[in-house]
Parts: C-alpha cells; structure tokens; sequence
C-alpha cells in the first residue's frame, strides 16, 4: 500500500489534483479538468486527468461515488495517516506524564 501512496505522490499533476480536492472535495472530472485548465494552466487532457484520478484512486487517496450519471471524486487523507503514524518518533523532549 505505501508503494502505491507514494507512486501517486511523486507526480507533480497529481499533488495538484489532490490541492485541488482538498479545496473543494467532491468534484466530477468535468470541475477537475476546468480548475487544472483555468487555475493552472494546464493543458493535459480528459483522459490524462482520469488515468491520475485512478492511480489516486488505487492508492486509497481518492474515493469516488456515482450520483446518477455523475461520478463525484472525494479526498481521502486515511493513507496519509498512516503513513505520518508509522515513522512517529515519541517526543523525547516533552515531559514524561508522572502517575502519582
């Protein structure tokens, strides 16, 4: 799994959609490709945003649901979590809790 997490990571376009998610989650592809157009100057296409929107979603980064013949893509921070949690070092500098 962190494989795949950092995978997605390591594109630049992909960080962005992901900036972009945590602005406004639960866009279609249709908003995605419009704010990565106008925001970004990005000219990459439909199909290029969709095959990063997987390897994200492949990831555990986004998660989509369909409402009608729409499909809404969602940010997911759980694998950053984990991930974050799993090289946590305890503060050496912070006081040791006494029980008294």
């Amino acid at each position: 799994m962190a494989d795949d997490l950092f995978k997605a990571l390591a594109e630049p376009t992909r960080r962005i959609i992901l900036d972009e998610l945590t602005e406004k989650s639960g866009q279609t592809l249709f908003e995605i490709c419009s704010r990565l157009s106008m925001k970004h100057q990005l000219g990459i296409s439909r199909q290029a945003v969709s095959q990063h929107l997987a390897v994200l979603e492949a990831a555990g980064l986004v998660e989509t649901r369909r409402e009608g013949r729409y499909k809404f893509h969602d940010l997911n921070t759980a694998p950053l979590r984990r991930i974050t949690e799993r090289w946590l070092v305890p503060d050496a500098s912070a006081p040791e809790e006494s029980t008294p």
